[in-house]
């Protein structure tokens, strides 16, 4: 039996509606990466900037109490770095494993065949 022509069209309206619901469910919309890398870069700097700070303020108090002018601060700071150093890595590579978790393993890109 045909179906009239409102019911068509009227068909046709549900199909597309159905279309746009699947298509809704099924696309993923893409994740920012780029402020989760910012969020990792600065993460990185405070713990580089902030180990040497605490080893300044360390070496500054050893001096006062214990009066041995520059020494204690230049001792301060140098450890500081280092451990910065030390805490950087280590987070650098707790960040790396979130990342090789969430996102899966690195992919190389694709070989370029245009030389300039």
């Amino acid at each position: 039996m045909p179906h009239p022509e409102n019911s068509r069209a009227e068909d046709i309206r549900r199909l597309d509606e159905r279309a746009a619901a699947l298509e809704a469910r099924t696309v993923q919309i893409p994740r920012d990466y780029g402020s989760q890398a910012a969020g990792y870069g600065y993460r990185l700097m405070g713990v580089l900037i902030g180990g040497v700070f605490v080893g300044l303020g360390l070496g500054a108090g050893a001096d006062a109490v214990l009066k041995t002018a520059p020494w204690g601060m230049i001792v301060g700071v140098l450890l500081g770095f280092g451990i910065s150093i030390w805490m950087a890595v280590n987070s650098a590579q707790r960040m790396a494993a979130e990342a090789a978790k969430e996102w899966g393993p690195p992919q190389d890109l694709p070989f370029d065949d245009q030389e300039d």
